[in-house]
């Protein structure tokens, strides 16, 4: 794209960035449209004359892309692209890149926080002590929850890009043993994987750091609870979707697994409809509003990233690409 005219660059919902995250500068004569937040409704009218919109979970579905004639690119502020219609964006020659490894520490460390706080039973505790049980008990302590240490332990990871891999390191320094899962219905990827069906049946914990497409849809449900021979943990950092929530909910009552920590789910925020409703008292649950990748050095790191992709396609040299645009 050439800077020789001014551009207008749009961004559907600011607010998704804090406002204490500092936006680099767009080197190309343009005007910048912020908007805290944009709803469906408002999109396309919002993006009409755009020559570049920026979005992180804002949809841009077949017809509003369409009616942008203008609209050569897309920045996605997040590393999900499943908001955005792809295939539309191909035919109409659009553009559009998203972020990447900028999560490498906050995301693995937030997955640990829900796993030490789980295998320790960190919350429960905590509401026993404030309804006052460690009077009651009479003694030092007292063990109402169950507590199990990590180190000698199975982490079954279902993912094996740069988020998972960082989680392995973490659990591999704990003394944990580390399983990566083949995808779902294949055992022919080397010795390095272990077979989905043997990671969820030998698994004391099992994570996920895997996108949201149509194979991983639902990728656990209720057959695959039923094999988790370990009662395991099971940690959700990635996707809404990857797992059935009225499944878990099962899973979870039945005993079938012994706890959950997960940051998001199908439809956010958590819906009044969302089975996972049933659990959010539960002392085996624990659900945190998608704030995994949220520490404020991602966050920054993000920013710069993102403002630095626009910078770089209107330069000739568009990087992080996620599509074929015709």
């Amino acid at each position: 794209m050439s800077s020789a005219s001014n551009l207008r660059v749009v961004f559907l919902d600011k607010a998704t960035i804090p406002p204490t995250t500092r936006l680099k500068e767009l080197l190309f004569p343009h005007t910048l449209e912020l908007h805290e937040a944009t709803n469906q409704d408002e999109v396309a009218e919002r993006i009409r004359d755009a020559d570049i919109v920026i979005t992180n979970k804002v949809k841009l579905g077949r017809e509003v892309v369409a009616q942008a004639k203008k609209l050569k690119f897309i920045a996605v502020a997040a590393t999900g692209s499943d908001n955005i219609d792809l295939s539309a964006c191909n035919e109409h020659g659009i553009t559009v890149c998203n972020i990447r490894n900028y999560a490498l520490n906050t995301v693995p460390e937030h997955t640990f926080a829900l796993i030490f706080a789980l295998r320790r039973s960190l919350a429960p505790y905590r509401s026993a002590v404030q309804a006052g049980r460690w009077r009651e008990s009479g003694q030092f302590c007292f063990f109402d929850f169950p507590i199990s240490d990590l180190a000698g332990s199975t982490l079954g990871i279902i993912g094996d890009g740069a988020l998972g891999k960082a989680t392995a390191e973490i659990g591999k320094s704990l003394g944990m043993k580390v399983l990566f899962s083949t995808f779902k219905g294949r055992n022919d990827m080397g010795a390095l994987y272990t077979p989905f069906g043997q990671v969820l049946a030998d698994s004391d914990i099992i994570t996920l750091h895997c996108p949201l497409i149509d194979e991983t849809r639902n990728l656990i449900g209720d057959a695959e609870f039923a094999q988790m021979k370990r009662r395991p943990l099971l940690v959700n950092t990635a996707r809404g979707g990857l797992v059935d929530e009225s499944a878990l909910v099962r899973a979870l009552k039945s005993g079938q697994i012994s706890g959950a920590g997960f940051d998001v789910v199908t439809e956010e925020p958590l819906s009044n409809e969302n089975p996972l409703n049933d659990i959010l008292n539960h002392p085996g649950f624990i659900l945190t509003p998608h704030i995994a990748w949220a520490s404020k050095e991602a966050i920054q790191s993000l920013a710069d990233q993102l403002m630095d992709n626009v910078n770089a396609y209107v330069q000739g040299a568009p990087r992080n690409v996620v599509n074929k645009p015709e």
